[in-house]
């Protein structure tokens, strides 16, 4: 493996996967989602593999295909499963591989770990936010959380319409740069997707 990054956010439904989609088209990398609990006949691998327009990338299977549409430790504990980082093995890749979390850092996987412990020290860790009322905590919370893991967040990318005062006061309080901005679109296309990814290309591989 080449590189990894790691892709996060501030809380669930914040465009996670659409800039996964975003990331994995501008690196050509390949792409796996560890975790996905529910949804799987149309789960986030299913969203990015539409939307990716290169040759290169390839697409590793859940370790974990988890059916109800919770929690990953609630919805392993109805599965009857057990969820451990130690049993999540990443794939072999001799490309560039974008990991998508599942929510949050903080979100339980079982009943004493998180997301956060399926994120290794050589990734490059991108954290997703968008601006809503409680977002700029969220987001500086999410920096800490990695911090005081020992983990470097690599950068921003905010998703929506942009708050200048909310992500300058982010910037100078965490010193995490963006990487850059998704806004609101109303269909993400392939085409849409391409676009970001030659736009975000040159940060990502900073």
């Amino acid at each position: 493996m080449k590189q990894s990054y790691f892709i996060t956010g501030i809380d669930t439904e914040v465009g996670k996967t659409m800039i996964s989609a975003i990331v994995t088209e501008a690196l050509e990398a390949d792409y796996w989602k560890p975790i996905q609990a529910g949804d799987l006949d149309n789960s986030d691998t299913h969203k990015v593999e539409r939307l990716i327009s290169n040759k290169k990338t390839k697409f590793h299977k859940n370790a974990f295909a988890l059916k109800t549409p919770m929690s990953p430790h609630a919805a392993a504990e109805i599965d009857g499963v057990q969820v451990s980082s130690k049993t999540i093995i990443r794939p072999e890749t001799d490309n560039d591989l974008v990991v998508e979390g599942a929510g949050g850092l903080l979100v339980p996987i079982s009943d004493s770990e998180t997301i956060a412990d399926l994120i290794d020290s050589n990734d490059k860790v991108i954290l997703v936010s968008r601006h809503y009322l409680g977002s700029i905590n969220h987001t500086l919370l999410s920096i800490e959380a990695l911090r005081s893991r020992g983990l470097d967040c690599f950068g921003i990318i905010y998703s929506g319409n942009e708050t200048k005062t909310t992500e300058d006061i982010i910037e100078k309080m965490s010193g995490v740069p963006v990487i850059g901005r998704v806004e609101e679109e109303e269909e993400f296309t392939v085409e849409v997707i391409k676009k970001y990814a030659d736009k975000f290309r040159e940060n990502l591989k900073k």
